[in-house]
């Protein structure tokens, strides 16, 4: 019931569309490989799924074969009808709510019942992928877990581990909120138009509670301070900002690199960066 890369480029010019660039797009052609992320998220009958960018609805067709019911959000006037079309030739428009919106926009309160979890499932759009997966946890608390398509140098930074070379700003926000990984990589030759770079599904798990109670604004006021020199010593980096006797009373070694510390330990200099905390 999914989308072969013939039946895309059919659609693709049926309807006289050009994927574009300043939106990301790259459709997945694919059915193993939509299957593939659909098992990923270990989807139900129960499930309340929102998918972000279905463009002409390849893995929404395979969201649609668990049963679940689907929000989809889509920012591209131009693929809606197509969109429409294909849900309808398959039986399946019933399970699928399409809200036509850019998702960075999108008021999450409104779209989501907030009866229950909600699952994200989705390739996301390239050019936004970061972008949106650290403003929904910023912002929708309903989306318990994440089970996303991204390309692999986006992938490697959210769900990367202090210490390592693809750590940065990105992660940093992640962990606060949740546990990421690496669950699959994709080849570009899943794809219509084919990408130049590969892909990885990453798997995000919003925590119960953040990783440390320090103040958010603080924390991540340190964290882009230090990330913005990363190759600088934090007391160079960060001098100025943190004030005296606070890389002792957090027990951070001045002599370190922003990738050093993980979320814990940049809660507990933001901590110590507080008075009275």
């Amino acid at each position: 019931m999914t989308l072969s890369p013939r039946r895309v480029n059919e659609l693709l010019s049926a309807h006289g569309i050009d994927p574009r660039r300043g939106f990301g797009q790259n459709f997945v052609a694919d059915p193993n490989t939509v299957r593939r992320i659909v098992r990923l998220a270990s989807l139900g009958a129960d499930d309340q799924v929102v998918e972000i960018g279905p463009g002409l609805g390849s893995l929404t067709l395979a969201l649609c074969e668990t049963g679940a019911k689907v929000v989809a959000v889509e920012a591209d006037n131009r693929l809606l009808p197509v969109l429409d079309e294909v849900l309808v030739a398959a039986e399946v428009r019933e399970q699928v709510r399409i809200v036509a919106a850019d998702a960075l926009e999108v008021d999450w309160a409104e779209v989501l019942d907030p009866g229950g979890a909600w699952v994200l499932v989705a390739n996301l759009p390239y050019n936004v992928a970061a972008t949106l997966v650290l403003h929904l946890l910023d912002t929708a608390p309903q989306i318990g877990r994440m089970v996303v398509m991204v390309q692999r140098e986006v992938g490697e930074r959210l769900a990367a581990a202090a210490g390592s070379a693809a750590y940065g700003i990105p992660s940093v926000k992640v962990a606060y909120w949740a546990d990421a990984a690496v669950v699959a990589r994709i080849p570009a030759t899943v794809f219509v138009p084919r990408p130049r770079v590969e892909s990885v599904i990453v798997e995000v798990r919003r925590r119960p509670r953040p990783r440390t109670d320090a103040d958010p604004e603080v924390l991540f006021s340190l964290v882009r301070a230090a990330f913005n020199q990363r190759r600088k010593m934090l007391r160079r980096s960060l001098a100025g900002v943190v004030p005296e006797g606070a890389f002792a009373a957090a027990g951070v070694e001045p002599s370190q690199r922003p990738e050093e510390l993980d979320v814990v330990a940049w809660g507990r200099l933001a901590d110590a960066c507080v008075p009275g905390r």
